[in-house]
């Protein structure tokens, strides 16, 4: 029990010198995996459209080239951010666009090549989880967006993307719940994230472990309260779970329901032709 005690007498400490440069570094965090998460869904849904064209024998072989190409292109890019830790990715970009250019091409700010390097790794995965999207639609709803004229264009905006969006919502979330502990590795390029907060922390009082625990402690308050978020939110796209026939429009009405007019029909019970029959008992 000591030992706990002297950790929380610790943490205490810690928290009382450095509390604002543990939320300065929180926030951060938050702002570059939410940026980086919306950046890389676009791209994502950009690169998942494309990936899933349609073409066929008998299109111009231009096209067909070209859509080939596009599918290639994107390939190589799932695969190289998709198959590399991100910590490297942000060197490679940072440090060797000046290495390789003699310093004429760099970032000018850290911000910019945190959330590029955030983006287009998020980018990566989703264009994988859009194309699956895509692909678990029933087929028969493209065939019958194509049956009443509707251009693949339309048939994609109108009627698969929305339902493909539903059922890569639960990849979303997780991607930005991944954003928000690997952003962690930005510290490589000087990014003042929450895991940059600690490092300094450490630096000045030597206390690894009782900021290690504040870390931790943090980061999972973030990834509880995004998944929170994230489940109300898909609740929301599902909608309400019960659900009642319209009984407004006289057009609509369910057996049951009807209301006679007052001259009857011959198809009509209480015509005069049933009412006769009910009086014989027939």
């Amino acid at each position: 029990m000591g030992k706990f005690a002297q950790l929380g007498a610790d943490i205490a400490k810690l928290w009382s010198q450095y509390s604002n440069s543990y939320f300065s570094g929180m926030k951060n965090t938050l702002i570059l995996a939410l940026v980086g998460t919306i950046i890389g869904c676009v791209i994502g849904f950009i690169c998942g459209v494309l990936n899933t064209i349609p073409y066929s024998k008998n299109d111009h072989p231009l096209k067909k080239f070209f859509l080939k190409l596009i599918r290639v292109i994107i390939r190589i890019y799932v695969e190289v951010f998709r198959g590399t830790p991100m910590v490297l990715q942000a060197v490679f970009l940072f440090y060797g666009l000046p290495y390789f250019s003699n310093n004429a091409v760099r970032f000018s700010s850290i911000w910019v090549a945190a959330i590029v390097v955030v983006s287009i790794n998020t980018g990566a995965y989703m264009a994988e989880s859009v194309r699956g999207g895509i692909i678990s639609v029933d087929p028969g709803q493209t065939e019958g967006a194509m049956a009443i004229g509707m251009t693949h264009v339309q048939t994609m905006t109108s009627v698969i993307l929305p339902q493909a969006l539903r059922n890569i919502m639960p990849q979303i979330g997780n991607n930005f719940i991944i954003n928000v502990k690997d952003t962690s590795v930005m510290f490589i390029i000087g990014f003042p994230d929450f895991f940059a907060a600690h490092r300094a922390a450490v630096g000045a009082s030597y206390l690894y472990f009782p900021s290690a625990t504040v870390e931790m402690i943090g980061y999972l308050t973030m990834t509880l309260l995004a998944s929170f978020l994230l489940r109300w939110a898909e609740r929301k796209m599902d909608g309400s779970s019960s659900y009642e026939l319209v009984q407004e429009d006289q057009l609509t009405m369910t057996a049951g329901t009807y209301r006679h007019p007052g001259e009857g029909t011959p198809f009509d019970e209480r015509s005069k032709e049933y009412e006769n029959l009910e009086r014989e008992g027939r």
